[in-house]
């Protein structure tokens, strides 16, 4: 992925965060081309300080590997799918930046559950032994196996797999079924076994299971603490977001599809206060990390909101649209605490989406009265504080020249919008 594949047009439309197809098509690219440089980079890594590494944890690793480049060969698409999953995007970051030792071993020995997820969900014959330490295997994006052992052996034969732990207690093997070749969906049954739930009427998860769901402990603070599967509400989340994907499609249908192709995974968040907790992190573009909204408005509000975070998270991987970080912070309207540029970037960007889907919500047919006049009210509270953000930013020496096109960009969108619903009449 190169700059030259970001046309000035598509350029444009991000930055009015235009939810049309070949941006999202683009940044899924970029997504695409930045994990297999961090993958590339951890084997790089790997090999010139494999002394440095645990041979047990070094030869999972290389063995693993090679199953990923095999699957690959067969099952581009399907590997592909598997790395971009924002869960894959937490772990490759946190072993990336993580110092040679035990840790580091433990993050390594992830890559067998991310190639033996490819070659399952690829339908490929397998059979060979994991380890589980603790007892747990989770497959990104499928769900996690829970057994009272240290190894389990899998078994494949499309489109049966077969888990039988080691060294345990004897008993009936858990079982998945590839149930579509195309989708590469496993469903399970069994001892230990807990799947991830879909969404309705999309190919997103709920993750309540995965351990790469936030980051480790010492870096997840600032996202919030991700809940248990035993306390989520699959019905209410079910029903949250479909109420929520409902009101985007009558307020605005196109927003709606972004939505619908850019979110891979929510993430349940325990609730600290009165209101929802949402957070991204850019290591995960794609997941929107919450607790349980109050209801569709709220819901689909933090989808468009975190959304945006992970678009541009993507979008300056590609190009960079502010340098390294300073020690210049500012006041924001929406924040009590001042930020640096990119934060006011960010915020910007974010806020800018829901200003213009709260404009469109104020004519949209078929939008409820409650939903219609509170939008003109959040509108009425987030359009100057967005002006007085974007001339912050235009005014900043820390954006790059792309960064100031962008904010550029970003003005002309805004200024568009017009005056408040409630002065427009």
């Amino acid at each position: 992925m190169t700059f030259a594949s970001l046309t000035a047009t598509a350029f444009a439309e991000l930055a009015r965060t235009s939810p049309e197809p070949a941006g999202g098509s683009l940044l899924r690219s970029a997504l695409h081309a930045r994990r297999l440089l961090l993958l590339k980079a951890l084997l790089v890594r790997v090999h010139r300080h494999r002394q440095a590494v645990d041979p047990t944890a070094l030869r999972r690793f290389e063995d693993s590997w090679h199953l990923l480049e095999r699957v690959e060969r067969r099952h581009p698409a399907v590997v592909r799918d598997v790395l971009d999953y924002p869960t894959t995007g937490v772990w490759l970051a946190a072993a990336v930046a993580e110092p040679a030792g035990p840790a580091l071993d433990h993050l390594l020995t992830r890559l067998e559950a991310v190639a033996v997820t490819a070659a399952l969900r690829a339908g490929d014959p397998l059979d060979l032994t994991v380890e589980t330490p603790g007892g747990v295997l989770a497959l990104p994006a499928v769900g996690v196996l829970r057994v009272a052992a240290d190894r389990v052996r899998i078994s494949a034969r499309s489109p049966v797999v077969r888990f039988h732990p080691e060294g345990g207690p004897r008993a009936a093997p858990t079982v998945l079924l590839l149930v579509g070749r195309r989708s590469g969906t496993l469903v399970g049954r069994g001892p230990g076994w807990s799947g991830l739930r879909a969404l309705p009427h999309s190919a997103a998860r709920l993750d309540d299971l995965d351990p790469y769901r936030v980051p480790p402990a010492a870096a997840a603070t600032s996202v919030g603490t991700a809940a248990d599967h035993a306390d989520t509400d699959h019905a209410a989340w079910s029903a949250c977001w479909r109420a929520a994907r409902e009101l985007l499609a009558r307020t605005d249908p196109r927003r709606a599809v972004e939505i619908g192709h850019a979110v891979r995974a929510v993430v349940p968040l325990e609730p600290c206060g009165p209101r929802a907790l949402g957070a991204t992190l850019s290591a995960a573009p794609g997941a929107v990390l919450t607790s349980l909204p109050a209801g569709a408005q709220a819901m689909a509000e933090t989808l468009v909101h975190e959304i945006h975070h992970s678009k541009l998270a993507t979008l300056h991987e590609l190009v960079p649209l502010y340098g390294p970080g300073r020690a210049a912070v500012h006041r924001v309207g929406w924040r009590p605490d001042p930020r640096p540029i990119p934060g006011v970037l960010h915020g910007a960007y974010a806020h800018l989406a829901l200003a213009d889907l709260w404009r469109r919500a104020t004519t949209a047919d078929g939008v409820p009265a409650a939903w219609r006049s509170d939008a003109g009210h959040q509108f009425d509270h987030i359009h100057d504080q967005v002006g007085e953000a974007l001339s912050i930013l235009l005014e900043s020496d820390e954006l790059t020249n792309e960064g100031r096109e962008f904010a550029h960009q970003m003005r002309r969108h805004h200024a568009s919008l017009g005056a408040a619903p409630s002065a427009a009449g």
